[in-house]
């Protein structure tokens, strides 16, 4: 049995797996993410690796999933936009720490290769990979294989532009799709709406204790799955960008199923049926073309991890 370790990189932690060559993460850490230090970076997830490789004989590579641009040679995080990581050289450091391969990757598509080899993308050879949470990732997987684009920093497809001069997104840039379909969008609507029509939104303000600023998303979940109208409105105003924007996809990329992960997909149907209805209102040539289906993820938050490793381990052929 092949034993490789997937490290899931973000803005707050730093979460890893041993993972097998069936897909199934034998064991997990995770600690806080110092985002700010490169140096101190790359020690946590060193030592997670140590960790890990000492409880299990045969581990063989490491994958490091991280938001942000890695260079086409698999080593190099150009940019990560919550971590302070520019040109950052992040395989070297780590194989000089742990005494094993080490392969970056980009955690939209590590999440894309584990989805498509373990969970809901199964049996389909074109797939999009859409992660709803803070802000909107993504990847893709063209006949089979990961597409990167020609300098590796491909499917940013939260980054597309919906609005011109639009809100302003943490790229830098003005009216991102994310800003419009993402966890982070869901909360904007809620609290606008609290602060605008206070009346309305009663039953968020209550689990927001009183203040726009308290509502979150799970409150929003909550509030819609009682029948709550400010906050299946709000569901309803998010999904019809997220339909938007598959819709686009679609005439682009013409994918064989769209596969929806992060935060907000833990919505279920809340979501995925305005998005849907959304999708269809908006898809070009709809009623004379086949439709991709639209999925919620199966592997949840450990889809990284597993991505990462498998594709450590595939780089290892």
């Amino acid at each position: 049995m092949a034993l490789t370790i997937g490290v899931d990189v973000g803005g707050t932690k730093v979460a890893a797996g041993v993972v097998d060559d069936g897909g199934r993460i034998l064991e997990k850490v995770r600690r806080p993410t110092p985002s700010t230090d490169p140096k101190e970076i790359a020690d946590v997830i060193a030592e997670v690796v140590d960790l890990l490789k000492g409880k299990f004989e045969g581990v063989r590579a490491v994958g490091l999933g991280t938001a942000g641009f890695v260079d086409e040679t698999r080593s190099t995080v150009l940019f990560a936009p919550n971590l302070a990581w520019r040109d950052e050289p992040i395989k070297e450091k780590v194989e000089q720490r742990v005494g094993l391969p080490v392969v970056v990757e980009n955690d939209g598509n590590a999440t894309a290769w584990g989805e498509a080899r373990y969970g809901a993308g199964r049996g389909h050879d074109f797939i999009v990979l859409i992660t709803l949470g803070t802000g909107i990732g993504g990847g893709i997987i063209f006949n089979g294989e990961l597409y990167r684009g020609r300098f590796g920093i491909g499917a940013e497809v939260g980054h597309f532009r919906v609005v011109p001069d639009g809100r302003r997104c943490g790229c830098g840039n003005r009216g991102c799709w994310e800003q419009y379909a993402s966890g982070n969008a869901l909360v904007h609507e809620a609290r606008e709406l609290a602060r605008v029509a206070p009346a309305m939104a009663g039953r968020l303000l209550e689990l927001g204790d009183g203040r726009p600023e308290g509502i979150s998303g799970p409150e929003i979940t909550q509030a819609a799955r009682e029948g709550d109208k400010a906050a299946l409105e709000c569901f309803r105003t998010v999904a019809k960008w997220a339909g938007q924007g598959l819709a686009d996809l679609t005439a682009i990329l013409d994918p064989g199923a769209f596969i929806i992960g992060g935060g907000l997909s833990d919505a279920g149907d809340l979501l995925l049926d305005p998005t849907r209805e959304a999708f269809h209102n908006a898809l070009t040539g709809r009623g004379h073309r086949p439709l991709p289906e639209i999925r919620i993820a199966e592997l949840g938050s450990d889809a990284g991890i597993v991505g990462a490793a498998d594709l450590a381990r595939t780089d290892l052929r």
